[in-house]
This record gives C-alpha cells, structure tokens and sequence, in this order.
C-alpha cells in the first residue's frame, strides 16, 4: 500500500475554491512544487527552458489559478460545479502522472520557494489558434471515407470547455448541428447542463427532433448520449459499441478495460463476443495504467470517461464521440441496435457523507452491514463501497435483478455508514 496523498485525489487536486487545497498561496507553491520535480526528470540542453502548457474550463476563478499557477497544466475541476476548481498534471507524453510522481511533488510543497536566477525565468504566451488545431485534431479521428451529413445532432457542451469546439468539429464533418448549454458565464458551468444533468439533453433531443444528442461535461472528457426517442446511452453502452464495432472489422487490440462500477452486463456482452476483460480502480487514471500493462487500446468508466489510445493519449468527450459515430455510420444502424444485445442491470449509488478520516475497513459495524447486503443477493448481483478521491464521502453502488430489493439494500447499508461516521442524514 502506497502512502496515502495529502491534495491528491483520483483526479488532480480539487476542491472548493478558497479553501485548502484551492487557494492562490497553495496553487502557486503547487506549481513550483510540479515544475522542480517534473524538469528533474528530464535533462534539457544548455541554455533551453523546460515548456508547460496550460489550458482551462470556463470557471471564473480559472483566471485567479491560472495567474498563481503560471509554472504548471489543466485547470479544471470536470464535472463539479462552479465552486470548485481543480488542478491536474499531465506530463510530456500526454499521460496523467502515476502515483509517485504525485507523492514527489506533495513532498516538495514542503520546502519553501526559490526566487530563480532572472536569466532562468521563464515567460507566458497565449496560443491564439489553439481552438483550431484542436478541432483539426478531433475531425482526423474521423475516418476519411465517412462524413455526417444528413445527420441533425443536438450537443450540449455543459457551459464548459467544448463550448466553441465541438460544434464546429461536427459541423465541418456535415453534421446539422444545435447546441445548448454554449454560454458559459463563469457561474453556470455543469448546472443542470451536460454529462452529469443529461435530462436537458435529452428535452432539447425531442424538441428540435434530433437524431442524436451529445452531452459532455465541464472539462468534456466525459460522454453521454441520447437517441431520437431520448433513451441515454451512458458509458458502459459507448464503450461497448465502439468494442463490438472494433471486434467485428477485426481491429480491436486486445481487450477493454473497465473499472469496479462497470455495469456487469458489459462484461457479459464482451465476453459473449470473445472480448477479454479487465477491471481496474475507479479513475481514468487506473484504466490507462491497466491498458499501457496489457498493451490494449479500449477503456473507460460508465460515467463517460472513454479512452482511445490509438486516436488519443487521455479521455477526450469529442473524440469518444466521433469513434461511437463512425460506428454508426459504418453500418447504418441507430444506436439502440448496437447495443441492443447488451443486458444493463440495474445500478444504484447512494453518496454518503462522512466525517474527514472515516475508516471504511475499521469499521466492524459497516463490515458487517457489507456481508450481509451480500449474502441477501446470493451471487445475484454485486457490492461495492469506496471512499471518494475528491470529497468526504462513501460511494456506495449495488448491482443486481430488482431495482427496488437493491434500493432498498443500498438505502440500508448507506444508513448504516451515515450512523457509524456520526453525519446527519
């Protein structure tokens, strides 16, 4: 077991701004902290400056972070709302950086800051057309025999990072495109928008008769979409589209890689086609490590996080996208039909909040709240608890037969921990 991290979540450090870990004194020192720790990791030739690119959602305090931060990275806190903000590394590779990477720079935070000589300081320069290469970049993931024309997509951009992007990607490729939630102010990103709020997606869907709708989150690495009949199709669905398409025309590497909420009817429908599976910790993170070990090229999460290693080096909302469309496009089938074969079973999370420090392990009184919610399913179905990498909460997920016996489960054993961490419902 690896030293737990101090500002480390699963996702960068995140949290409400203002407060510890957020705050400009802490976002400073954590940048200098990233910056002496990433360059000592790499040599460069005398006399040339290691280069940090630095990109942002549409949070009004990104202009606070990013003017403190100016040494490192992606501020951005996804899916959270527009309170929090939140940082995250990625190194020269294009790859979130592993765990003790993360514990090097927490080390460092611990040693005052250096004034740099001046003939080392470095110099910021705004990319005027990032926006472009970017949509260049989403529309070559696209293959060059298939376009989307006569195709009425409905995209809801979450107020968030894709606002002036993703339109323009999938209009260029043909697409009659409308887009909701482009409008972001600074307040508004992820409010009853987006990924995490996929209800006005799928209202907009029926009421401008879209064959389609795409919903991303404030960061857009997240994917969530909807049919002209406004059933949603989450990530577990669009990974298995996009697996059993690869699968079928042969080009699929390996297997897929899937985490512990992965619904279990995926795995089933893999499996039935001859897919190997893998599951690994919950966080886009683990899945990529999972697929680098394996050499595979296929993961993600059910919350949307989809990652395409031979299109990109991270999860990408508008890249995920394209890969579920040119599925649809190849062979001329709506999205219900590509996943038709596909059983869901039933999920249910319930969020409990805890107090800071809250052993789940420890805690004889949940442990034994767990084995008997798993003895009542009999084999039927699946339990899983897990602590929060960003927030003081308890994430408790039941899969199985009957939404309603495994409501009530969830219900119960949430209770349960709720009493022991002494919370207030």
């Amino acid at each position: 077991m690896q030293k737990a991290r101090k500002y480390f979540g699963t996702d960068g450090v995140r949290g409400r701004v203002g407060e510890l870990p957020i705050t400009p004194e802490l976002v400073m020192h954590l940048g200098y902290a990233a910056g002496k720790v990433l360059t000592a990791e790499h040599e460069l030739p005398s006399g040339e400056h290691a280069a940090v690119l630095i990109g942002k959602d549409t949070r009004i305090s990104g202009y606070m972070l990013e003017s403190a931060l100016q040494a490192g990275i992606v501020i951005s806190a996804s899916h959270n709302p527009f309170e929090d903000n939140g940082i995250k590394f990625f190194s020269a590779d294009g790859n979130k950086l592993p765990d003790s990477v993360e514990h090097a720079i927490e080390a460092r935070l611990d040693a005052p800051l250096e004034t740099m000589p001046s003939a080392q300081l470095g110099k910021a320069r705004r990319i005027d057309d990032a926006a472009g290469r970017y949509i260049e970049f989403c529309k070559s993931t696209f293959p060059n025999d298939l376009d989307l024309r006569g195709l009425r997509l409905l995209v809801d951009c979450a107020h968030g990072a894709t606002y002036h992007i993703a339109e323009h990607v999938f209009h260029e490729l043909g697409a009659d495109v409308t887009s909701i939630g482009n409008h972001p102010d600074g307040l508004n990103i992820n409010r009853d928008c987006g990924a995490t709020h996929p209800q006005a997606l799928v209202a907009a869907v029926k009421a401008n008769r879209a064959h389609l709708g795409i919903a991303f989150d404030g960061d857009g690495d997240r994917l969530v979409m909807a049919d002209h009949a406004g059933r949603l199709y989450d990530g577990d669905q669009l990974l298995y589209v996009i697996a059993r398409f690869r699968n079928e025309r042969g080009t699929l590497k390996g297997g897929v890689v899937g985490t512990l909420m992965t619904n279990l009817g995926m795995e089933q429908a893999l499996t039935g086609l001859g897919v190997p599976f893998k599951r690994a910790a919950v966080g886009d993170r683990y899945v990529l490590e999972q697929l680098i070990e394996n050499d595979w090229q296929l993961g993600g999460e059910n919350s949307g996080h989809i990652i395409c290693l031979d299109k990109h080096t991270t999860g990408d909302g508008i890249v995920s996208a394209l890969q579920v469309l040119h599925a649809l496009r190849a062979e001329g089938k709506p999205l219900a039909d590509l996943c038709g074969d596909m059983r869901m079973y039933p999920q249910v999370l319930v969020n409990v909040k805890v107090r800071k420090g809250f052993d789940l392990q420890a805690n004889d009184e949940v442990q034994a709240a767990l084995k008997a919610t798993e003895t009542r399913l009999k084999g039927t179905g699946r339990v899983l608890l897990r602590a929060s990498g960003t927030e003081p909460v308890i994430r408790v997920m039941i899969e199985g037969e009957g939404r309603k016996e495994i409501t009530r489960l969830a219900d119960a054993l949430a209770e349960t921990i709720r009493t022991q961490a002494h919370v207030p419902a």
